[in-house]
């Protein structure tokens, strides 16, 4: 099966190069874990209806915010959606920025066990109580090799390590996953990448614009439908910090708005550090659009000649 995989950092313009680039014959496959959750459509930064309504899109609001989705739950879908978009004659597009949603679609899922929800709440539990820091102590002396791979503020990579170590009593290090493409796929690979400020001016922007567009009262009627932070889909960057910040006691709308610019753009960096360590991507500024276009074209001629 042959895919394209197109990913870059939050915010650096790949909504808009998918506008630009691709039409008929093409399908896209969501690769962004926040997306997934219904009712949660400004923090998220779904695309707008003008481009879902011009370009398939597959695994856009699909889940609950209160129930998880898996990375496994991503690659069984995406795989199912690609074979299906390829029976007609499209060509399959997985775009995001989930960074282990990519790793794990081309080199296949690790034998992780399945987390229970009372796990779950429990250490979300632990997380208000006693705050992130002692978490990631906890994660530094079970699984060092796991830890130093994380950041200390990455909440939702500790508390998922965290959570492998209680359920299986081995460390999320020991699930080794392999080192060459599943079977049967091709993919061709594109990264898509900005100069840092041009970048971080991207995400302020960004940011700017959710809270133009009404992320606050987007934000009070989960509050009023009963969302908490325990939910999966309140986890993410442009929900969490209202959690966070509302627990410190003393915070303003533009407190949150700067510290939502902040962890996006400690994201974006973590994002790019993972990105360029995945071999065979094929870099370019979204902007190189006839570069872009000209590797997939030979990329498309290739697939029917074979």
């Amino acid at each position: 099966m042959k895919v394209i995989i197109l990913f870059g950092p939050t915010a650096v313009g790949k909504t808009e190069l998918i506008f630009k680039l691709f039409s008929e014959n093409y399908e896209i496959i969501n690769a962004d874990s926040m997306q997934v959750y219904s009712t949660l459509n400004i923090g998220t930064a779904k695309p707008e209806r003008a481009l879902l309504h011009r370009i398939p899109h597959h695994l856009i609001d699909i889940n609950p915010p209160d129930v998880q989705f898996h990375v496994g739950d991503f690659v069984r879908l995406a795989d199912k959606i690609s074979f299906e978009i390829e029976r007609r004659g499209s060509v399959p597009v997985i775009s995001g920025g989930t960074a282990f949603y990519f790793k794990n679609f081309l080199y296949g899922l690790p034998e992780i066990p399945e987390i229970k929800n009372d796990l779950h709440l429990g250490i979300g539990s632990e997380l208000v109580e006693k705050g992130l820091k002692p978490l990631y102590s906890e994660l530094l002396r079970l699984d060092p090799l796991r830890a130093g791979k994380i950041h200390h503020n990455d909440q939702y990579r500790i508390l998922r390590a965290l959570e492998i170590i209680r359920t299986s009593g081995k460390p999320a290090s020991a699930y080794n996953q392999n080192n060459s493409y599943r079977e049967n796929l091709e993919p061709l690979i594109i990264g898509l990448k900005r100069d840092r400020k041009d970048l971080y001016k991207r995400i302020d922007q960004r940011v700017d614009k959710m809270f133009n567009s009404g992320l606050l009262p987007e934000v009070k009627e989960c509050f009023r439908s009963g969302f908490t932070e325990f939910y999966p889909g309140m986890r993410g960057i442009g929900y969490r910090e209202f959690f966070t910040m509302g627990r410190s006691g003393e915070f303003t709308i533009s407190d949150i708005r700067d510290q939502i610019k902040m962890n996006s753009r400690r994201y974006a960096k973590r994002q790019l550090t993972f990105f360029r360590a995945l071999p065979d991507v094929k870099w370019y500024h979204p902007e190189d659009i006839k570069k872009i276009k000209s590797e997939i074209s030979e990329f498309i001629d290739k697939k029917v000649n074979c």
